[in-house]
């Protein structure tokens, strides 16, 4: 008896080790909740209301349920398993003026006391522990500002699964999935509540993340799912709640309502007791404006106060009309969208102080993004055909995807009437041509750095043909399309407007434009090989300082391949070198890009290298043989065509 006792005993220890304690608490507001442990600029209001931040500036504010909650089970035994948890939650964020940040997270955490930093870091983490596996945190991030290139967001506006990191594992562009499943974007910062569930299946180790407009109800498909085994992340016991920060972009983040539990579905949350977020002042310029206003008012007579108010009236209407946009059903299916009147108010209305430049394509703004205040250029195409225009979007959106050291980022698309508008970060040096051509910057460039540059575009190039999920064709290498950044490299820029095809398919008929390869003439088809043929174009270019075509030049001169061949087979190669290099150069480096140039443009696309092969003869690994500059067929007499805007 007493041995069936001691048995009993052991199996009963044994079977407790396995179950944890459930938790499950829902607020409908915060006005009398005691059991939240707040820092920073987290506050409750006395509505109610969590607040994170408010409004200012580099702050972060963070709340967590005070208490530690089981996340693990048999955590020291090879079988721990993470225990199911779900979650909702309503938040607000409100911005005064034209943009905020930066945004606010869900995080699982092993302390309610982090050391975080203000900024993309989201009150998280900071510059040192950024990436740490000895973090244990887990988050879902609501993030309104694209970052740098160090935390690789996708948008400004998008939800993200963060594991020790702020990089996230997986990120979608804030949208819900409408009844016919069909998905629709919607802006973080509008304003406006939105809701939150997010769900957990510990044996699945399934995540499944669903946002959408408070008037909306839970969507029946989540935005984000994600498989993923969090018991490595989590420890035994982790504090849940929020945190949030600013920095030179401010918002205020507010929580409205949380409902959490474990091993099971958290509650609902009376939406109809919700508090509101306090209301922002109106700015102080609309104040001084209502000011100046009424001293106007009360000084004119009745009849001219009516006009004035019609006036008013008039205008505002005017402005809404102008800035107004009605997206089509399918545009709302791509990502990295920008409002139009973001891209109105970046450009100051597309004021031709503004231009930058056009192109065959169309004209370039500079422009500063309202939300993010980074610096933009915007490429304003107009089209009167609608034919085209979604499949040439659904290309420009996938690209959105691409980074590369030395391809000019792409930002985003906007589509209003007959206008594309095409974003990309802007490049501080602007174009190549103009330190080719231009007087007053000819000659700027040393030798050293046009080596680098070409490299660093057959760099670019290298990942377009062959290191990308699809073979992009660019269709439009040129000197004015190589762009500077800051410190002088070379990055290929109009990626935007490549052309794609499968990789072991023929490519589209399509139109040709840059410096247009023999067989481009014949076929109109371009091929990685056909940007091979304008690369060895822009290797002439650079090493001699001159133009492809120049009509005012002597005969003999008048087409730089035909001049730097006839050099070459004369043993005078060097005659062609740009004379404001003043011989400072690396002989050899000269004579190889010279050289790289004539084979590269070879008539026949079979014999030009790849751009890999290229890359070996510009790095040294493979050596250039001595001749084989020399071989040509007849159709490379054929004129250059070159668009050198």
């Amino acid at each position: 008896m007493a041995a069936s006792t001691v048995l009993l005993f052991l199996v009963l220890l044994l079977a407790s080790s396995s179950l944890s304690v459930n938790i499950d608490f829902t607020y409908n507001g915060f006005k009398s909740a005691t059991n939240l442990s707040l820092d920073g600029s987290a506050r409750i209001t006395s509505d109610g209301v969590l607040q994170l931040t408010n409004g200012t500036y580099k702050v972060m504010g963070h709340a967590f349920f005070v208490s530690p909650i089981q996340m693990l089970l048999n955590p020291r035994s090879m079988t721990q398993t993470t225990i199911s948890f779900s979650t909702t939650f309503v938040f607000d964020i409100i911005t005064v003026g034209n943009g905020g940040g930066h945004g606010l997270a869900f995080a699982v955490a092993p302390t309610k006391t982090l050391e975080g930093s203000c900024c993309q870091y989201l009150g998280l983490l900071n510059r040192s522990s950024n990436g740490n596996s000895s973090n244990h945190i887990f988050a879902v991030e609501f993030d309104t500002v694209q970052g740098s290139d160090l935390f690789k967001d996708i948008d400004d506006n998008h939800v993200g699964v963060d594991i020790n990191s702020l990089v996230s594992n997986v990120s979608e562009t804030a949208s819900y999935c409408t009844a016919n499943s069909r998905m629709v974007n919607f802006e973080l910062e509008s304003g406006q509540p939105i809701q939150a569930w997010i769900d957990y299946d510990g044996v699945a180790k399934i995540l499944n993340v669903t946002i959408s407009p408070l008037s909306v109800g839970k969507p029946s498909r989540p935005l984000i799912s994600y498989a993923i085994d969090l018991s490595p992340i989590l420890k035994e016991y982790m504090y849940v709640g929020f945190s949030s920060s600013t920095g030179k972009l401010s918002s205020s983040h507010y929580i409205l309502g949380w409902s959490f539990r474990t091993n099971g579905a958290a509650r609902s949350l009376d939406l109809s007791h919700l508090p509101l977020p306090p209301q922002p002042a109106k700015a102080s310029s609309t104040s001084k404006a209502s000011g100046i206003k009424i001293g106007v008012i009360s000084s004119l007579s009745t009849l001219l106060v009516a006009a004035l108010v019609l006036f008013s009236v008039s205008w505002h209407l005017w402005q809404r009309a102008k800035l107004a946009e009605t997206p089509e059903d399918w545009e709302l299916d791509y990502p990295h969208r920008i409002p139009y009147k973001d891209l109105y108010k970046a450009t100051k209305g597309f004021r031709e102080t503004e231009l930058l430049g056009s192109g065959g394509f169309g004209l370039v703004y500079k422009g500063t993004l309202p939300r993010t205040g980074e610096e933009v250029a915007v490429k304003k195409i107009s089209s009167n055909s609608r034919q085209g225009v979604r499949e040439f979007i659904a290309e420009v959106a996938c690209m959105g995807r691409m980074r590369h050291k030395n391809l000019v980022p792409f930002q985003g698309w906007c589509k209003r009437n007959g206008d594309l508008l095409l974003v990309s970060e802007s490049m501080p040096n602007g174009g190549l041509d103009t330190f080719l051509f231009e007087s007053e910057k000819c000659g700027l460039l040393s030798w050293d750095q046009r080596f680098r540059i070409l490299k660093g575009v057959a760099l670019g190039l290298v990942y377009l043909h062959e290191e990308w999920e699809q073979v992009v064709v660019h269709r439009d290498i040129k000197s004015s399309n190589v762009l500077l950044d800051a410190a002088m490299n070379g990055r290929l820029g109009d990626i935007s407007l490549a052309r794609l095809y499968e990789r072991g398919k023929n490519p589209h008929t399509m139109l040709v434009v840059g410096y247009i390869a023999p067989e481009l003439v014949r076929t109109g088809r371009s091929t990685a090989s056909s940007d091979v043929f304008a690369y060895g174009i822009l290797l002439l270019e650079v090493a001699c300082g001159r133009r492809p075509f120049e009509p005012t030049a002597p005969t003999e001169h008048s087409l730089l391949m035909e001049w730097v061949r006839g050099c070459k087979m004369r043993g005078r190669l060097l005659e062609v070198v740009d004379p404001r290099l003043g011989g400072s150069y690396v002989r050899e480096e000269v004579e190889l890009v010279l050289k790289l140039g004539l084979v590269c443009s070879q008539s026949i696309p079979e014999v030009r290298p790849t751009m890999r092969q290229v890359i070996q003869y510009l790095n040294g690994d493979d050596s250039l043989a001595d001749d084989a500059a020399l071989v040509f067929s007849e159709a490379d007499s054929l004129v250059l065509a070159s668009r050198n805007s």
